[in-house]
């Protein structure tokens, strides 16, 4: 017994001296400040995937802190650990989610087999690394599902730069990129004429963000940085509407048939471009004014820069993009086939209360604030019903946006003035129905960006979320 206890805790040393070891690693001991970038194929169904490496490239300077190497947030559906190939230690990690994940939830990835192009940044490693892939299992754990040496003497790696052609230009820099979270903005669907409108728009966009909390109080810690992709003419693809357009980065409406779904699946030209700029993350401004928009974990969200709720979607996407939160509302049509709840979620704003006891935003309720907590669910509940009825047949008939416009307003009049009579609002709790779940999953607040449009600011509990991704980038 005494060996035994001797040797776990020799074991647990070792442990503890690995972790301390990593997290104090110097960056410059192991990298260069410069960003490789691994483009692959992701390609499979919805029961099985498949990886294929397309082409290691240098993609500009390294944006990411130095010393906040390991991703500890425990976010995303995916997640990428390098290791040094010699010594087997981990340099660097992130979660993430990706388009193909999304598009594996969807009917059509049960008829066939699809292919999506995806990419992976990291520091310039100086010697040889192993990537690993990991995803979560039903049980939601990270398990390895791929993994690839890189050598970057290899003549595979090319360590050359691209030569950008295209114009940037710095909204916001309150430091060096290493020590800031940088954001770039790509415009899709602006031409030569419209570049002022594009800067226009992002001032607009950019400003409203900075009025609402948690980046009101740390807009310092951001750098915000644009560049221009001049279209040959105006707008983007919008099926639904039988418009078909081609646009410098194939924003494209009508993804996975929702019609307000923009994204763009030409991962390659985006990141091309991108990388003329230090950068994290990613916002693509849309210039139509057509209600849509998008935003995935560490990929990228987009808006539709001239609607009317233009300032609701551009904060809420973020929240996708940023920090992993989901939408928390449920009565809104979707293309997912949402399974049953099992385990708990890995987003940081909805949970399935599977223990009570040990919420994950414990910390953030009052000792007074039961836990479910009640609200007018069932009257809320009847309303949405008929909105999305009457929603669903405007959208049909393809009336003017601004029509939908006015639609979307009297819906936000009935329903804020609905939440603000109920009991607990301002509360921190547990809300049942979130994340397209009307029952079992539950949300902290009776309203926030992530549940309606009713209001542009995050609930304390997303507000904690973002923080925590902002210091990932910025300590």
């Amino acid at each position: 017994m005494k060996k035994n206890t001797l040797f776990l805790i020799f074991f647990l040393s070792m442990l503890i001296t690995y972790s301390q070891q990593v997290n104090t690693i110097n960056f410059k001991q192991y990298f260069k400040n410069k960003t490789m970038r691994l483009d692959y194929f992701h390609t499979g169904n919805s029961t099985e995937e498949r990886f294929a490496v397309d082409k290691v490239l240098s993609d500009g300077q390294w944006s990411g802190s130095k010393n906040m190497l390991l991703d500890k947030l425990n976010l995303g559906p995916y997640f990428y650990e390098i290791y040094d190939y010699e010594t087997g230690m981990i340099l660097f990690s992130r979660g993430f989610a990706s388009i193909f994940g999304e598009w594996q939830t969807i009917p059509e990835a049960s008829e066939r087999w699809g292919t999506f192009h995806e990419s992976i940044r990291f520091p310039w490693p100086l010697k040889p690394v192993k990537l690993v892939m990991k995803k979560r299992n039903f049980k939601n754990e990270f398990v390895e599902i791929w993994s690839t040496e890189i050598d970057p003497l290899k003549r595979a790696v090319n360590p050359s730069d691209i030569i950008s052609k295209y114009k940037t230009w710095t909204y916001m820099e309150n430091g060096p990129a290493s020590e800031k979270l940088d954001i770039v903005i790509l415009g899709d669907g602006y031409t030569s004429d419209e570049m002022d409108k594009f800067h226009k728009d992002i001032e607009r966009l950019t400003e409203k963000l900075f009025n609402e909390e948690p980046f009101k109080s740390r807009r310092s810690d951001f750098n915000i940085r644009a560049v221009e992709t001049p279209a040959e003419e105006s707008g983007v693809n919008r099926p639904h509407h039988g418009i078909f357009k081609r646009s410098p980065l194939s924003i494209s409406y009508s993804s996975f048939d929702s019609q307000r779904y923009a994204l763009a699946y030409d991962n390659s030209t985006i990141r091309n471009v991108a990388s003329a700029v230090p950068y994290d993350f990613m916002y693509i401004l849309i210039n139509e004014q057509t209600y849509g928009g998008g935003g995935i974990f560490r990929l990228y969200a987009t808006v539709s820069a001239d609607n009317k709720y233009s300032d609701y979607i551009f904060i809420h996407e973020l929240g996708h993009h940023l920090a992993g939160l989901a939408d928390e509302y449920y009565s809104s049509s979707v293309s997912y086939e949402m399974p049953d709840v099992s385990v708990e979620p890995w987003e940081p704003n909805v949970t399935a209360l599977f223990d009570n006891e040990n919420l994950k935003w414990k910390k953030l309720v009052e000792k007074e604030t039961p836990v479910p907590t009640p609200w007018d669910k069932v009257i809320f509940d009847e309303q949405a019903i008929e909105t999305q009825k009457e929603r669903q047949k405007l959208r049909k008939q393809n009336v003017q946006e601004e029509m939908m416009e006015e639609f979307f307003d009297n819906q936000k009049e009935n329903e804020t003035e609905m939440i603000a009579k109920m009991k607990y609002t301002g509360k921190t709790g547990a809300f049942e129905g979130a994340a397209y779940q009307q029952f079992g999953l539950y949300r902290p607040y009776t309203d926030c960006i992530m549940f309606t449009r009713n209001k542009n600011s995050f609930c304390p509990v997303c507000q904690a979320a973002i923080n925590k991704v902002i210091d990932q980038y910025t300590k």
